[in-house]
This record gives structure tokens, C-alpha cells and sequence, in this order.
């Protein structure tokens, strides 16, 4: 992320979650905020054409892979707050609408949004353009994940370590330097026992198949170009390994075989994830 710049990335996952309530049928995962939430310049122009943001082959597979780990982590809030979880804490929350579609009474789930500082400041007058309502129990978290302490400006903004918490990070670790990524992750491993997290990675490219290889070099040029490349990648039984040294346990690791299984099983229009990303469950002991 560049000083002071609004992510790119941010904007391409918005974009993307909004042209699958339009392209996909049936929808992964349903978000009646998707379209307001990127304007009404860009609604309009998807609505008029759906796939006009689908500029190239990966499109389909990044759109599903997006619609897949959100669905995957909000399932999971689900059985969280059935288990007693009282706080979900988004990381790298970019245009995630989840806030403001809340389900949940306010007294059940308080919400924190954790995002680098300029990109939150877009966030809000996106918000304020499409008169979407923002909840007295909604806490906006200004953080840069490399520089500065996530629990120290959680805690400044009511996050209470003692109550069970769900933590989503999504599409963000690949942009974080891993020793970034790790120390995240150690400060999840303190919460209160039953917390979770849900996250996504990509793979170590010493695991990738040639042809893999040469899909993601394009598309780490790509987000070089943009001034966000991928910096961390990750082994999945070495992860495993660290998250339960950290304290973390119970791990689920989604590779691509079992997210299409999910979630893609039986379709007509050949939607799935790609081979690249995983998603990660843990839960702290």
C-alpha cells in the first residue's frame, strides 16, 4: 500500500462482489449493499454491463474465489454468535458491507472495521454518497498493519479481549510481509478461548504447478503495477504447525477442491475458484 493512497485492490474486490450479483446465478454469496456501496457512476455502468469489469481471463475465478471466502466467513460468524461470540472484527474491512446488513441485534454483536487509514477515509464518504446508515455500534479501526499494533488500536476502540470474538481477514495477508501476517496472527492467539479467525492466503509459489506458476506471475505483475504486490506466501502444513504453536487450534484449511465441493458443486455456468488461494480457519484454545 502506498502512503496515503486508497487501495486499488479495495476497489477490484468491491467491483467484483457487485458483478456477481448480477453475472451469477445462483449467487454464492448474497450482498443487496454490493452495488450501492461502489456508486452510483459504477452501479450504473455494471448494471448496463455486467461483465464490463471482467477484463480478463482470471476475472472468473478471482469473482468466485471473493464470493466463496466471504460467504465461507460469514457462515462461520453464524455459528460463532450461536456459540456465544459477541464481537466480529473485520480486518482489512475495504468496501465489506456486512456492517450495515447486520443481522444480528446490536446488543448481540458489536462490529469493528480494521483498515489502513486512507482506505477507511474513502470508505466513509462511499457510505455517506450512498446513504447507507451506519450503526452507533459500528467501530471504525485506522490501522496499518505494518507499522502499527492492531490490538493497541482495537483496544482503544472497545474491543474487549475478554468476550469471544470473530475475526475475518480477507485479501490481505498476500499484501502484508509474512513476519506482518504472523504477529496478526499471534495477537488472534491471545483473545478470549472460543474466538476464531477466518482468513486467506496464497500458497508458497515453490508448491505451484507450472502452469499455476505462469497464472500467477500475471497476476502478481498486475498488482505490482498497481503498487500492491504479494509479499507473503505461506506452506499450508507449515502454517498449520505455526497457528497451533501460536495457541491456535482446530484448523480448517479450504484449498480449491473443497471451496468448488462447497459451493460450486452441480452449477451450469462453470463458476469456480481458481487454484492459487486458500482459506483458513483457526480457533483459539
Amino acid at each position: 500500500m502506498e502512503q496515503n493512497q486508497v487501495s486499488s485492490t479495495a476497489q477490484r474486490v468491491a467491483l467484483r462482489r457487485a458483478a456477481h450479483q448480477l453475472l451469477d446465478d445462483p449467487k454464492v454469496f448474497n450482498d443487496p449493499l454490493a452495488l450501492r456501496i461502489i456508486g452510483k457512476e459504477s452501479a450504473t455502468t455494471l448494471r448496463a454491463d455486467p461483465g464490463r469489469f471482467e477484463t480478463s481471463p482470471l476475472s472468473p475465478y478471482l469473482r468466485a474465489f471473493i464470493a466463496a471466502r466471504s460467504r465461507f466467513a460469514e457462515d462461520e460468524l453464524s455459528l460463532g454468535v450461536q456459540g456465544g461470540v459477541s464481537q466480529y472484527v473485520i480486518m482489512g474491512a475495504g468496501l465489506d458491507t456486512f456492517a450495515y446488513r447486520n443481522p444480528y441485534p446490536e446488543e448481540t454483536l458489536r462490529v469493528f472495521e480494521v483498515d489502513y487509514p486512507s482506505t477507511q477515509a474513502w470508505k466513509r464518504l462511499r457510505l455517506d454518497d450512498a446513504a447507507i446508515v451506519v450503526s452507533p455500534r459500528l467501530a471504525f479501526v485506522a490501522v496499518d498493519f505494518e507499522t502499527q499494533s492492531v490490538a493497541d488500536r482495537l483496544m482503544e476502540a472497545g474491543y474487549d479481549p475478554t468476550q469471544r470474538t470473530m475475526f475475518s481477514w480477507l485479501g490481505v495477508t498476500p499484501y502484508l510481509r509474512a513476519d506482518a501476517v504472523m504477529a496478526t496472527l499471534n495477537f488472534i492467539a491471545s483473545a478470549a478461548i472460543g474466538s476464531a479467525i477466518v482468513f486467506d492466503y496464497v500458497i508458497s509459489p515453490s508448491l505451484m504447478t507450472a502452469r499455476q506458476r505462469t497464472v500467477f506471475e500475471k497476476l502478481a505483475d498486475r498488482v505490482a503495477a498497481d503498487g500492491e504486490p504479494f509479499r507473503a506466501f505461506f506452506e499450508p502444513q507449515k502454517l498449520v504447525s505455526d497457528l497451533g504453536a501460536m495457541g491456535l487450534g482446530r484448523v480448517e484449511n479450504k484449498g480449491p477442491d473443497e471451496i468448488n465441493a462447497m459451493y460450486f458443486k452441480g452449477r451450469h455456468d462453470g463458476l469456480r475458484v481458481g487454484s492459487l488461494s486458500h482459506i483458513m480457519k483457526a480457533e483459539v484454545r
